[in-house]
């Protein structure tokens, strides 16, 4: 279900900015401002375990892990 959301008090130069943006992506200042909400407030996409394991550099050797070094 759609919701409608009023922003108010809006500095000139941010409304300024966000209709340039706007035109730019060739969408309304409206479209823009949707388009800005929904990306700042996704859900980065969850990684797997395995995938921040395997995304670990590969550094130093099994003894440098050892706690009982003398």
């Amino acid at each position: 279900m759609a919701t409608n959301l009023v922003v108010r008090n809006i500095e000139p130069s941010v409304a300024q900015a966000l209709k340039e943006a706007a035109a730019r992506h060739g969408r309304s200042a409206e479209a823009e401002h949707r388009e800005i909400l929904r990306a700042a407030l996704a859900q980065p996409a969850r990684r797997t375990f395995k995938d921040v394991l395997a995304s670990m550099p590969d550094v130093g050797t099994d003894e440098d892990f050892n706690l009982r070094q003398g």
